[in-house]
This record gives structure tokens, sequence and C-alpha cells, in this order.
């Protein structure tokens, strides 16, 4: 919800509140620095005080600096409460994955992470359909969504039970991680989900500028082609992902999917169909359904078993970086020879990734572990 809530309203917002095309597009990722910066902090502080007293309080600091947005006339005060949002934001990822990597152990861990997954990929498909449907009113009622964080505290408070969940693992030292993710093969499945987190902030954020000058899309639109993404990812990542990197290898299916996603990126600025923009959106999503996926298994298959939370964690933070890098270099660009360039730089740069990515090795080699 952090992000998507925002972008399908995001036009309207430059609109009224006459933003600075360099600095408007910053509103939907500012919440993604945040959230690079304090998970690793929360993480620890859940580990001293508990992940569910973390969980709780973040939510209800969520809904109230969430909706304060929603009151927001100027881009300062707007951006603090987005930035607020994103600590908030931290602090929820932090616990929610410390509560499941602790309620269950093997196999069974690795599926309720999937199902985790599913689930934020169902809610990239709704929240924006959600978002521009209540933006259509006005751009501020948007904002007022992220109040639903104000039940799921209460709800938390009276299901979620830490004490049940705690078991013993083995216990490894920041010494070992450094050793691990100083990996070649791990800094470049990192540096994979940067660039994939910044190219597919493109989309969500300049997309829906672009339908708005292209065919005059209101929020409703706007939300509908960011869903339709989405539809393409959740189908891809849930059927074809693992298969096709079983038949082809690791490497050039991260390599397809970069490829996918930047030569549907090139496609957008020719594009002023709905008809045509729609699929254009739905194979976006297929290729980054298939990066993603098969990124952090790369990264969970060169991870020992008592590292890999910790391997997988700063993915995720890795993944916000992206997203906040991702209009900080292009807007810029925006402000200075308009939109289409954006989509094509971004496009050159993720078919490029996808090259250097598919002549990489096929198979990756699990650590052995203590």
């Amino acid at each position: 919800m952090t992000g998507g809530v925002v972008s399908p309203v995001l036009p309207e917002i430059v609109q009224q509140l006459q933003l600075d095309p360099r600095w408007a597009g910053t509103l939907v990722s500012i919440h993604a620095l945040a959230i690079a910066v304090f998970t690793p902090i929360f993480g620890l502080l859940a580990d001293r005080v508990g992940k569910l007293p973390v969980l709780i309080g973040a939510l209800l600091c969520y809904s109230i600096f969430g909706t304060a947005g929603g009151f927001m006339t100027q881009l300062a005060p707007l951006m603090l409460s987005r930035v607020l949002l994103g600590i908030a934001s931290a602090g929820i990822a932090a616990a929610s994955i410390g509560l499941l990597s602790t309620m269950y152990d093997g196999n069974t861990r690795t599926r309720i992470l999937g199902y985790a997954t599913s689930a934020m990929t169902t809610a990239s498909i709704l929240i924006p359909l959600v978002g521009g449907w209540v933006g259509s009113f006005h751009w501020s009622f948007a904002f007022y969504l992220y109040g639903f964080g104000v039940p799921v505290a209460l709800l938390s408070a009276l299901i979620l039970r830490e004490g049940n969940y705690r078991a013993s693992s083995m216990i490894a030292s920041p010494k070992e991680l450094l050793t691990v993710i100083r990996r070649p093969a791990v800094l470049r499945l990192y540096l994979g989900v940067t660039l994939a987190a910044a190219v597919v902030y493109t989309v969500v954020i300049y997309t829906p500028l672009y339908l708005k000058g292209a065919i005059g899309a209101g929020p409703a639109l706007n939300g509908f082609v960011l869903a339709i993404r989405a539809v393409g990812a959740a189908v891809v990542s849930a059927i074809v992902a693992s298969r096709l990197a079983k038949s082809i290898g690791t490497g050039p299916t991260v390599g397809l999917g970069f490829m996918v996603m930047g030569t549907m990126l090139c496609t957008i600025p020719l594009l002023n169909q709905l008809w045509a923009i729609v699929p254009a959106a739905v194979l976006f999503g297929m290729g980054f359904g298939i990066t993603i996926p098969n990124i952090y298994d790369g990264l969970a298959t060169l991870s020992p078993p008592e590292l890999r939370s910790s391997v997988l964690a700063i993915g995720t933070g890795t993944n916000s970086l992206g997203q906040f890098l991702s209009p900080l270099v292009l807007g810029p660009i925006w402000k200075t020879v308009g939109l289409p360039p954006v989509f094509y730089i971004a496009g050159i740069l993720a078919m490029a990734v996808g090259v250097l990515s598919w002549a990489t090795d096929k198979t990756l080699q699990a650590p052995t572990s203590r």
C-alpha cells in the first residue's frame, strides 16, 4: 500500500499542488529510502523488545502518518509525512518477517514465505485499483486508506501470541554474514534486485503521468493499468518462473525477464490507445514475474540456513533502495527533456542488464552450513 495508494493520484497531486517535476516523483518513492535504512534497525529492536509490540506500534504509526498526507498542501510537509510513513512501514516489514520466520521452520517456512509473496502481489493488483477509485473523488481521499492499519493492529493484538512461536535456532555472527554478502554472486543478485525495483518504479511513477497527457487518463484508469501489470507478474511468478529457471538456468531466466521489461518500457511512449497499452502492461508484469522470484531464490540458494533470513532481508532493503533511486535519477530527465526519454533510458538499461544476466553461470553453488 505504501507506494501503490499514491501512484494513481500523482498527476492530480502534481497539478493541484503545482509541484516541481524534478521532485514530484519522489513522493511515491521517498518511503522506500526510509524502509531501506530503518528495516535493519527495527529488526534489532524487535529482537530486543519483541516482534509483536514493534508490529502493533508500527501499524498505528502507519495509519497516523499515512492519513496525514491527505491534509498536506505543500511539498515539504507532504514529503515528511511520506518519510515517517516509510519508517513505520519498515517496522511492519521487520516485525512481520521476524514473526513468520519464528512461527514456521524448514519447508513449511519456505512455503509460507511464498504465500506472503503471493499476498504482496495480490495487494499490488488491488491497491492501485482501490486507490485510483477512491482518489477519483479527490486525491486526498486515497491517503485515508492508510487508516486500515488501525484495525490490522487490533487484530494483531487479539490473535498473535509471539511467545508461542519462539524456537531455538543457530545464531550466526555478523562476520559470517559479511562473508556471505561479499560473494560476487550475491552482490550481483543484490544489484539485480535494485535495478529491477528501479525499472518497476519507472512504470509505477511515470506511466500515470504519461497516460494523463496521452489519453487523458484519470486516477481510476491509471489504477487499472498499474493493476493489470501486477496480474501478469502474479500469474508468471506462480506458474512459469521456477519452471523456466529449471529449464534454462537462473541467470538466463533473470536476463530474459529484464529484456522483456526493457522492451515494454521502450514501447510505452509509442502507445496512445488503451487496447495497446494494456497488453504492454501485462507483458511488463510478466517480465517482472520471471525476474524477482528467481533473484530471491538465487539469494536463498547462496545462503546457509542460519543466515538465510538476514541475506533475504538485505535483499528487501536493496529493493527499497532501487525504488527510491528511480525518480531521483529519472526526475531531472523528465524535467529537462520530457517523459518519453525517461522510458527509453530505463528500457535500454533493463535490456543491457538482461544481456549481462543471460551470460552469467546457469547454476548457483550453495555454501555449506555450519
